[in-house]
């Protein structure tokens, strides 16, 4: 899937990637089969911009941002940021770079040190960042404190005394603390109450534009994709199986799966849960052993012949919409 964006170079290119895991059974370990976390994803973040990685748990959304983290090796597959490959980088090699891509992760207490006060955890990074004075690194804190909405005193406090809302407030402040370039958020709202999702992702809105950081948005939850992302690539079993912009995928979704995604969130009779495929349960059919199917065969009611015996390439079906179905070909 190589689309051109009509710009600049995007600031992340992903093609190929491969993540496999060896399934090892036995006495002796010996590895029987392997389980394709990432299976040759390909997707651009341009710069400024937030691309939503959505799919159910285990479809490997987390593997990939590990991958591009630098926390596994790929398989397969080049991951380029700034046109610079990181894939075959020594951990020597991309430390430099480390402070370009952060995270922030799902749950923002256990990713906070307990022990450690607000100011400091924020504090190591902006000393990270080359400011080494004492005066500059704490005015430089409280900036931070300040841009994510959080009092100057917060910095003498712990994580143990902020609610839910206020860690993850924190946990953006630590992420930018390296004036990173690309931020990966990892489900950075599930944990939270409603009411407080909404201010974290306005938060991260408002903190993109001033920045001109670029996201991306690793969810489950397709009402905030909706609201935050400019293109969505939707992940089924280690590939991507439908990648559009924003509006296009929740206007006009093209995968079964898909479908299926948006059904669990729209209202009965919208466009795109009309003639949804699995209103009375998934179709359940075994794939013949032998052959290279479809990954979504067993549950796609749409499945034909052709679907058990080859399984489709991303094919584009409207200008930056990509679809991996048989039917859309």
């Amino acid at each position: 899937m190589h689309r051109s964006n009509g710009h600049n170079t995007p600031l992340l290119q992903v093609r190929g990637l491969r993540k496999y895991f060896p399934v090892r059974r036995g006495m002796l370990q010996k590895t029987v089969s392997f389980l394709k976390a990432v299976d040759g994803v390909d997707f651009d973040i341009d710069q400024g911009q937030t691309l939503g990685l959505v799919g159910e748990s285990g479809c490997g959304k987390t593997t990939v941002a590990r991958l591009l983290l630098h926390l596994l090796s790929a398989d397969a597959g080049e991951i380029r940021y700034k046109n610079q490959n990181l894939v075959n980088l020594t951990e020597r090699q991309f430390k430099p770079l480390r402070h370009e891509i952060q995270i922030v992760f799902q749950d923002p207490y256990s990713s906070l040190n307990p022990r450690m006060t607000v100011g400091a955890s924020i504090g190591e990074g902006v000393r990270v960042a080359g400011i080494a004075d004492r005066i500059a690194r704490q005015k430089r804190i409280t900036q931070l404190l300040d841009m994510v909405g959080m009092p100057t005193a917060s910095a003498d406090r712990y994580p143990h005394e902020f609610s839910g809302g206020q860690r993850q407030r924190v946990g953006i402040a630590r992420a930018l603390s390296v004036d990173p370039a690309l931020i990966i958020c990892d489900e950075p709202v599930s944990a939270l109450d409603v009411s407080i999702q909404a201010q974290i992702i306005n938060l991260l809105k408002d903190l993109q534009k001033e920045l001109n950081l670029s996201y991306l948005f690793i969810s489950h939850d397709l009402n905030v994709v909706s609201y935050l992302c400019n293109r969505v690539c939707v992940m089924y079993q280690g590939k991507i199986v439908e990648a559009a912009p924003a509006a296009d995928l929740f206007d006009q979704p093209r995968h079964p799966y898909t479908h299926t995604l948006l059904a669990s969130i729209l209202e009965p009779g919208s466009a795109a849960a009309a003639g949804h495929p699995s209103d009375n349960g998934p179709t359940e059919r075994q794939p013949p052993a032998t052959l290279q199917t479809c990954a979504y065969y067993d549950q796609c009611p749409h499945a034909s012949p052709v679907c058990a015996q080859s399984e489709s390439g991303l094919v584009q079906v409207a200008p930056d919409h990509f679809v991996r179905c048989h039917q859309q070909e």
